[in-house]
């Protein structure tokens, strides 16, 4: 067998007879769904993922959990391992997890490659934008922790919020354009394409984001922002003092040419909330849908 080659600033983490261990025990961790069901100290990585930790009532085995994971409020008195995009082996590894249940897209891959080399039993939960994904966030973690009953219950009442809020948004008929801006530092708009998070939840309140035609996040030129005529602009509330002003964000040179300027229509909701696809999406959709109708969409 290989011995894995971990980062000195891990290796001196986990101490000699520690590493020894690590390279004993290393694996490719548990493929989707296998069970984590005697785990007890478990690190949730994931905004998403501990939320539906906590709707499944399993969050008395949570030891930790990543700086996304803000909601429930009693998430946040758990320790915070960092940010998931951004994870340290040394911060996840001292709380001493039995499993760690991460998000897709957590990282960097170095990171990960450490953890899974560690030996702790290690279930990555697929990340989608729709509904069915949802669904089966639900259904993989219900099964990693040994929970399938509980998920089926959960997976039921969160279908049918998300269908009763999708339906009530496609009766309004909308064709309202959407821009999506993720940042505006230094007045240069950072919008969503497809394939985002951002996307999916204009898709189920039934609008359309304003730029379909390139995929992930863009940073934009006033001329396609412009051409773009967004009937509104959705953005995430970034707590007091961190979000643009209003009157900064519909002044922009070139968001005051849109429609949206025009109007003075400008959205913010909870970023968790909006765009984390968990069990609270139906309400999050039917808030947008009502935010959208308030401004006439």
């Amino acid at each position: 067998m290989n011995t894995p080659t971990l980062p000195r600033s891990v290796a001196r983490f986990l101490g000699g007879a520690g590493f020894a261990l690590a390279a004993a025990l290393a694996g490719p961790g548990l493929a989707e769904g296998e069970s984590l069901a005697d785990a007890q100290r478990i690190v949730a990585i994931g905004g998403s993922v501990t939320e539906i930790v906590y709707a499944l009532g399993e969050e008395g085995r949570l030891v930790a959990r990543d700086t996304t994971s803000g909601y429930p409020e009693a998430a946040t008195k758990l320790p915070d391992v960092g940010y998931m995009r951004a994870l340290a082996p040394e911060g996840v590894l001292s709380v001493k997890p039995d499993a760690i249940l991460t998000l897709e897209g957590s990282g960097p891959p170095e990171t990960l490659t450490v953890l899974k080399a560690a030996g702790v039993p290690y279930v990555t939960v697929p990340e989608r934008y729709d509904d069915k994904g949802i669904l089966d966030k639900i259904d993989i973690i219900g099964k990693s922790l040994g929970v399938e009953a509980k998920a089926g219950e959960l997976a039921e009442k969160v279908k049918t919020d998300l269908d009763t809020a999708m339906a009530e948004a496609s009766a309004r008929g909308r064709d309202a354009r959407i821009l999506f801006i993720l940042s505006m530092n230094g007045g240069r708009i950072l919008a969503s394409g497809s394939g985002t998070a951002a996307d999916g939840i204009l898709s189920m309140a039934g609008a359309q984001n304003a730029f379909p035609d390139f995929a992930g996040y863009k940073q934009l030129n006033d001329e396609a922002v412009i051409s773009a005529a967004p009937d509104a602009i959705l953005m995430i509330s970034r707590g007091e003092g961190h979000a643009a002003p209003v009157d900064d964000v519909l002044s922009h040179p070139a968001i005051a040419q849109t429609p949206a300027g025009v109007n003075k229509r400008l959205i913010r909701m909870d970023g968790l909330y909006l765009l984390g696809f968990g069990p609270r999406t139906g309400a999050a959709v039917r808030d947008l849908s009502a935010a959208l109708a308030e401004h006439g969409l």
